[in-house]
């Protein structure tokens, strides 16, 4: 579990921004080890794109392979704040010895002591040219066809959690990251497979959101600027009251609440439509509402909810043509 702990200073301090491209390179090479995990199969296209390039990842991915261990951390100098597949690999390329090293120690050690990794961990120029041209290689025969759409995904994307930002503020954003994230103000609460428990202070420096197709969470933890939270974008354009569509971005009984307020109901009445407690549809449309997807009205001890513009949007796709 990574907590990332925020300040008034953190949260007034939110940047969205693009895929890293080279993000993108490093997980899709770890799914091309792993497979898919849960909730991933469900991305338009991915299932797909996993069996036509997994027979060849090896060859393909070259010292990428090594480099990306099948769970944990990726090595710091993979993880570089551009949306430029080129001038990643040059700033990756150019890592000074000693943070190639830190890097390549973190991996598992009957990997981290192989030849040729070595031979990068001591910033041999050999090394390093073996390594971009590996970077380009991989994303030239695995990605290149894919880029334009994972764009175009990040985009709608993009404009959703722009929308929540608007309507519902950042408890509103930070509420619907993730389906299984938890958002505590002053904290959030992210689980990670295979990480031991992550205390994050942001020191007042701000946070930037980077939205990721093959990948997230990810953290990279910069001293002296904002923390780098890499998240799992939202892909696909949901069918009208399908919780299925909705539940990789909310979680299926918070989506399954939001497409029980097609129709004005109060919450006694959302909580029998969904089949949950009373409390538990209470805590949801709370957090629709603070996430700006919902709206209520109070009328002496009733309250009525009804779906914002927002919602509406999400319900019928139309957050993703905007």
């Amino acid at each position: 579990m990574m907590r990332l702990q925020f300040t008034a200073a953190d949260l007034r301090n939110i940047t969205l921004m693009t895929p890293m491209a080279l993000e993108e390179v490093t997980s899709s090479a770890r799914l091309l080890r792993t497979g898919p995990v849960r909730g991933q199969g469900k991305r338009p296209g991915l299932v797909q794109w996993y069996r036509e390039h997994r027979a060849k990842a090896a060859v393909r991915a070259g010292i990428l392979r090594d480099l990306v261990p099948p769970q944990g951390n990726f090595p710091d100098f993979l993880l570089q704040l551009s949306d430029d597949l080129g001038s990643s690999v040059a700033l990756a390329a150019q890592t000074p010895s000693n943070q190639l090293a830190a890097g390549i120690e973190q991996l598992p050690a009957s990997v981290g002591t192989q030849r040729r990794l070595r031979a990068l961990a001591d910033g041999a120029p050999d090394a390093r040219q073996d390594l971009a041209k590996d970077l380009h290689s991989y994303f030239d025969t695995c990605l290149s066809e894919w880029w334009p759409k994972i764009q175009a995904q990040a985009a709608a994307d993009r404009a959703l959690r722009a929308e929540t930002l608007l309507r519902g503020g950042t408890d509103g954003l930070l509420a619907t990251l993730g389906s299984r994230w938890r958002w505590e103000a002053p904290t959030l609460h992210i689980p990670c497979a295979g990480t031991s428990d992550i205390e994050v202070p942001l020191c007042g420096r701000g946070l930037v959101l980077v939205p990721s197709y093959f990948g997230g969470p990810a953290l990279m933890y910069r001293p002296e600027a904002s923390t780098v939270l890499v998240y799992p974008m939202h892909v696909g354009e949901p069918a009208i009251g399908s919780a299925d569509a909705l539940g990789p971005l909310l979680g299926r009984t918070r989506a399954a609440v939001l497409a029980a307020t097609r129709h004005p109901a109060n919450t006694t009445t959302i909580a029998e439509r969904v089949g949950v407690s009373l409390p538990s549809a209470s805590q949801h449309t709370t957090v629709l509402r603070n996430a700006g997807l919902i709206t209520t009205t109070r009328t002496g001890g009733a309250v009525l909810h009804t779906l914002s513009p927002l919602g509406q949007a999400l319900l019928h796709g139309d957050s993703t043509r905007r």
